[in-house]
């Protein structure tokens, strides 16, 4: 549905508000009452689906779904007070105009043709010189496949605009899979229930995945055993069996040591890696380079708590890993990941449903979505426009035009993101930012540190206001969004806001007639996704067995796991750049390693405003080990600078035995403009990418802290 029909007045919202997708309304405690289905749009594996209270117009309360079954009813505390997030007092409700410097926030209230007249005719003038000067920037500000990158990419694609490879957060561990299985696929989360021992490896799901831990929790009180394998002592490590607390960098050096360990007693299953992996003899080739020994001292534990582990991989099923995204944000992060995703093969954990592994499911939606419809490539036609990589924002927007990189990037349009505090080494993202030259459009919902940087600030809706279509990769539901309430203010949707652009800049392709809703329900192919039941309870789901690769069946072109990975060789453990190990002399200056896990009750930098739950964070904080911060006079509660070659970031001291020795945990990702000094843990960042994936590398960072 488009905002045009918005504007037509409160008549005609009340008459698609009473065909409006509902629940029943049996239960609720007013006739005015009316209850919506919706989905969260945010960057977590879950995508619930919700339930959306609404009375006199107005949203009155946010719960999960009870029927639908990775969502069973729960909520994380983020989304829960979603309601809060929507009608903020500080919500931009109107477009903005800056009237001050670049990053002083300073703007004036404008009406939506001056904004859109001047931001199409600025544009127009830079694509008439080469419309690769021209960058989108977007990430998982909303995952939806239309208010992320439906009418968005139709419009860059349009105009010839630079591609961007949108590689912020998971692209070394799921071009690993890739590699490896042949797609982004997994196990069922729900099968976790039924497992027996579940290694829980570089996930906090008590921040980040809240329901995989209640179907682990059901597994532990079914007497399973959990292991978590984590430099930081999480919410979730307390809550475990077994903590442990390898060295950032190095999870697979631990793979490799599990792996020796599987060998040379042979906790095999030889009849599935005869069958179902592609030259599994190199591999246990190279497993046998990594005994115990080895592999503890990389990374930094016990030899007998690799042997311990290994014995009880080796010889519990069904045995499932539920690996996450924090163990691929270092330089070889992408390797690592390969080598975990080959255990379940050495002992035929996916032979039972409730075996295997999880990182990603998303290649299951792969055949379900309709991406080329969805994003209309065919609109470059003979144009193959240059690519940048997000993650390396900050030296793009500092280049000038050259054989090698193109034109200078002389404007941005950023959605979806906030790439000044989010994005690595975020001095030069800033430094780029405050370019005068630049000409840079942010649709946001609030004043963020990029928002401040911008010429024009367009509101948008959030997800109670829109349409949308949504996959996971944490589940195979497809998921449909009704928007619940009319747009607050002035807002319009992402996808509306490009087609408004689009007819500006005299795009007159049937592509930028489509509706929102129009795009949300023709986000999927039919064969695939039961439109039927997206109608009536909001969700359907893919039809993917149980046990998906129980005989093998692997989506590579043989069915067969890929030891070789595409040509890319027999994956090794890969040293991380900054490290005591790989690079002594850095480190003599800077001897602590640096993580920067999320806050838990923030989202990236998505919720950091909301007042509750930023009184919930309290402040930045830094944890240390009390013996590092004994070492250096530190106290709890101390202010802290911490600081490397790339710059100085200051927060309090937590001294908590949450962090390891050796290692410390700048928790993010708060705005800059709400940090001590103005800045964030991404000033420490740096700019390198992973083995694979061309990925950035946060969690691969060397530190000193000092009391401020």
């Amino acid at each position: 549905m488009g905002l045009g029909r918005w504007a037509l007045g409160a008549g005609r919202w009340a008459v698609w508000q009473s065909a409006a997708m509902s629940v029943s309304p049996s239960g609720l405690s007013s006739p005015d009452e009316r209850v919506v289905r919706a989905v969260c749009p945010h960057d977590c594996p879950d995508t619930c689906a919700l339930r959306i209270t609404v009375q006199d117009g107005r949203v009155t309360h946010v719960a999960g779904d009870p029927d639908h079954p990775p969502t069973h009813g729960a909520l994380c505390t983020k989304v829960s007070r979603y309601a809060e997030r929507t009608y903020h007092p500080d919500r931009v409700l109107t477009p903005l105009k800056r009237v001050g410097k670049k990053g002083e926030g300073r703007f004036e209230p404008v009406g939506w043709d001056e904004a859109l007249d001047d931001i199409a005719t600025r544009l127009k003038s830079i694509a008439a010189r080469n419309p690769q000067a021209v960058l989108p920037y977007s990430y998982a500000g909303t995952m939806g496949l239309v208010q992320g990158d439906g009418m968005a990419a139709r419009f860059f694609h349009r105009l010839g605009a630079s591609l961007l490879d949108r590689t912020i957060c998971s692209m070394a561990g799921g071009d690993a899979l890739v590699h490896t299985y042949g797609a982004k696929v997994g196990m069922h989360v729900e099968q976790f229930v039924h497992s027996r021992l579940i290694l829980i490896w570089g996930s906090n799901p008590i921040t980040s995945s809240v329901h995989f831990w209640t179907f682990a929790q059901q597994a532990k009180r079914a007497g399973a055993r959990l292991i978590c394998i984590d430099p930081r002592r999480t919410e979730t490590a307390e809550k475990c069996h077994q903590h442990i607390a390898l060295l950032p960098g190095t999870d697979g050096a631990l793979a490799l040591g599990l792996m020796h360990e599987l060998v040379v007693n042979d906790w095999l299953d030889h009849d599935y890696l005869q069958r179902h992996v592609d030259d599994w003899p190199a591999l246990r080739e190279r497993a046998l380079q990594w005994p115990p020994d080895r592999a503890a001292a990389v990374c930094g534990i016990s030899a007998e708590e690799v042997q311990e582990l290994a014995r009880e991989y080796g010889n519990t099923q069904p045995a499932a890993i539920r690996l996450n995204y924090g163990m691929q944000r270092v330089r070889g992060g992408g390797s690592a990941a390969r080598l975990i995703a080959m255990l379940p093969c050495l002992v035929g954990a996916w032979r039972q449903a409730s075996g295997g592994l999880l990182l990603s499911a998303s290649g299951w939606f792969r055949h379900a979505k309709r991406d080329a419809w969805l994003q209309r490539p065919d609109l470059l036609g003979d144009r193959k426009p240059r690519t940048i990589n997000m993650s390396t924002i900050g030296d793009d927007l500092n280049r000038e035009s050259s054989p090698t990189f193109g034109p200078r990037i002389e404007a941005v349009v950023v959605y979806n993101s906030n790439p000044v505090a989010v994005a690595p080494d975020s001095a030069q993202v800033a430094r780029g930012f405050a370019r005068e030259d630049l000409f840079t459009v942010v649709l946001e919902h609030f004043l963020t540190d990029t928002a401040d940087h911008a010429d024009y600030v367009l509101p948008a809706t959030t997800q109670l206001e829109h349409w949308d279509a949504h996959m996971a990769y944490g589940h195979t539901y497809a998921m449909l969004n009704t928007p619940a309430i009319a747009p607050l203010g002035q807002a319009r949707s992402n996808a509306q806001i490009f087609r408004d652009l689009a007819v500006r800049m005299d795009c007159t392709d049937a592509a930028f007639a489509d509706s929102d809703e129009a795009m949300a329900r023709g986000a999927w192919v039919p064969e695939q996704v039961n439109a039927e039941n997206l109608d009536r309870q909001g969700w359907s789901k893919l039809q993917v067995a149980d046990a998906p690769f129980a005989d093998g069946g692997f989506p590579t072109p043989d069915g067969k796991v890929r030891v070789h990975g595409n040509g890319l060789g027999v994956p090794d453990h890969v040293p991380n750049y900054e490290s005591v190990q790989s690079a002594p002399e850095l480190a003599a200056r800077y001897p602590l390693a640096m993580i920067s896990p999320p806050a838990r009750h923030f989202l990236n930098s998505t919720f950091v405003n909301v007042d509750s739950l930023r009184a919930a964070e309290k402040e930045p904080r830094l944890e240390l080990h009390p013996s590092d911060a004994a070492a250096r006079g530190i106290r709890s509660g101390t202010q802290v600078r911490v600081f490397n070659e790339r710059g100085e970031y200051l927060c309090k001291a937590d001294v908590s035995e949450r962090a390891r020795p050796g290692v410390v945990n700048g928790l993010g990702v708060w705005w800059r403009k709400m940090g001590l000094n103005g800045t964030n843990v991404n000033q420490l960042t740096h700019q390198g990418l992973t083995d694979i994936g061309r990925a950035p590398v946060f969690y691969d960072c060397l530190v000193e802290v000092q009391a401020a």
